[in-house]
């Protein structure tokens, strides 16, 4: 079974959660303004699991799939930093002994840079305790 698949078999068990699907992508929208978009992204072998505009690529489907999940849990969150109303760059952090630590970091190198900063958290929380699904998934950059 491909990865879009085996995303939309699970996503039976949630019926409250939107999402946009094609070929080779599926999109998890948030359940809320607190929360962010996970995304896959399937092209010539490769996957590219995505939070708002962070994103890691991966070899290894099942790699894919943990960090997908990983995204939708309780023991992630994205840490986004703005100029005015425009995102610039994200940090994926993981719940470790009950502190948030940073995983990775994906930034533009073209933003607003005379606007006011602003740092928003935000957090999905449709899969509860997940601790250790995503070792091996995120890597740090």
């Amino acid at each position: 079974m491909n990865p879009i698949d085996e995303i939309k078999t699970k996503l039976r068990n949630y019926p409250s959660v939107k999402h946009e699907c094609t070929d080779s992508t599926i999109s998890l929208l948030p359940l809320s303004d607190t929360g962010f978009t996970v995304r896959l992204d399937i092209a010539r072998g490769s996957f590219v699991v995505s939070f708002n505009g962070w994103h890691e690529s991966f070899a290894d489907p099942s790699e894919a799939l943990n960090c997908f999940a990983f995204g939708l849990s309780n023991e992630c969150r994205l840490k986004e930093h703005r100029r005015g109303a425009f995102a610039y760059r994200w940090t994926v952090e993981s719940r470790q002994t009950g502190k948030w630590v940073a995983d990775s970091e994906t930034g533009l190198l073209v933003f607003p840079f005379w606007r006011r900063v602003e740092v928003v958290y935000l957090q999905n929380n449709l899969i509860l305790g997940t601790s250790g699904l995503h070792k091996g998934a995120i890597h740090k950059s």
